[in-house]
């Protein structure tokens, strides 16, 4: 891969996939481009950079893979990630998750391969990289900043809990489908006169529990970063069943 003139940029999805990533990846692709830059697509997330080896004549494409304006068109309205992603941490890998090629290298228990990492971007020639995740895949990000390499974030999670960011790439979708389902749940909670109780993703952040609430998915919200006491909530989804006029509170 010739290097182009502004340098290279290299793109990577770690965690779980959200449908805003192929247009993510389009989006950084087609600017990049533009703006002189070539662009270069690490598969499987973090587990790319690690897996390389660094050989002229190896067959490195199941690591990374040269992005094209026509490339990521033509996935660009598909959902989740063409590159593919894994939950894979340079910074603690498992003994039995070492490659081969660096299993007499690494033989501790868990491994920080970053000094592997960092060399692979350099043999790579990329000047920047671009992860798209959540606080797992991100935070690995952090340490390679620290490091002096040159990361920009795209936050990507359902849960919306990456710190600094005010909304993140999955999010939308998660409101959107929450409230979708409390409203297919409410026909049954209505025919049985019952209370439903919905608990949704969201690990230690409350926004995708309060978020459909506030669109009218639920009469009543439990988020984790507020203590709440069980007997009052009791009354009040009572209290809201009685009041309704199907007999039903969520």
């Amino acid at each position: 891969m010739e290097m182009a003139k502004k340098g290279r940029i290299g793109i990577l999805t770690g965690g779980g996939d959200v449908p805003g990533l192929n247009p993510a990846i389009r989006g950084v692709t087609q600017r990049a481009l533009h703006e002189g830059f070539d662009v270069v697509g690490i598969r499987r997330g973090w587990a790319g950079l690690v897996e390389l080896r660094r050989d002229a004549g190896a067959n490195n494409s199941e690591c990374v893979m040269p992005l094209t304006a026509e490339l990521v068109d033509r996935h660009a309205y598909t959902g989740g990630t063409f590159l593919h992603s894994s939950r894979t941490r340079p910074s603690a890998v498992p003994a039995k998750d070492v490659p081969e090629h660096l299993r007499g290298k690494y033989t501790a228990e868990k491994n920080d391969l970053t000094d592997e990492v960092l060399a692979n971007l350099e043999f790579l020639g990329v000047d920047y990289l671009v992860p798209a995740g959540g606080d797992d895949t991100l935070s690995y990000g952090v340490e390679l900043g620290r490091r002096g390499f040159p990361v920009v974030a795209l936050p990507k999670t359902m849960d919306n809990d990456v710190p600094g960011t005010d909304y993140c790439m999955g999010f939308g979708t998660c409101v959107s489908r929450t409230v979708q389902l409390a409203r297919q749940v409410t026909s049954s909670a209505a025919s049985h006169e019952r209370i439903v109780v919905l608990e949704v993703f969201g690990r230690y952040a409350g926004f995708t529990a309060l978020l459909p609430t506030f669109a009218g998915a639920a009469q009543r919200c439990l988020i984790p970063e507020y203590e709440f006491d069980i007997e009052r909530l009791a009354e009040l989804l009572v209290a809201d069943r009685n009041a309704h006029p199907d007999r039903l509170s969520v």
